[in-house]
């Protein structure tokens, strides 16, 4: 059974870490969620998920570059 260490620290046991997909090195999110409850998840990768999927008309882009040589 873990426990809370005096540097506030938690080993999380392997088969947990096995069923979340979560490994070492991992950038997490500590959520509190009410007394004696945290939520640990994976802290999403933005970039990674956003990047290239925005769209805009046809020269749109040309146009903003456009001003910048302005």
């Amino acid at each position: 059974m873990p426990k809370l260490s005096r540097k506030n620290q938690i080993t999380i046991p392997v088969d947990v870490l096995r069923r979340t997909g979560l490994a070492a090195g991992d950038s997490l999110v500590v959520t509190a969620r009410g007394p004696g409850r945290v939520e640990v998840r994976l802290r999403e990768d933005l970039l990674g998920e956003f990047a290239g999927k925005l769209s805009y008309p046809a020269g749109y882009l040309d146009e903003l570059r456009d001003e910048w040589d302005r």
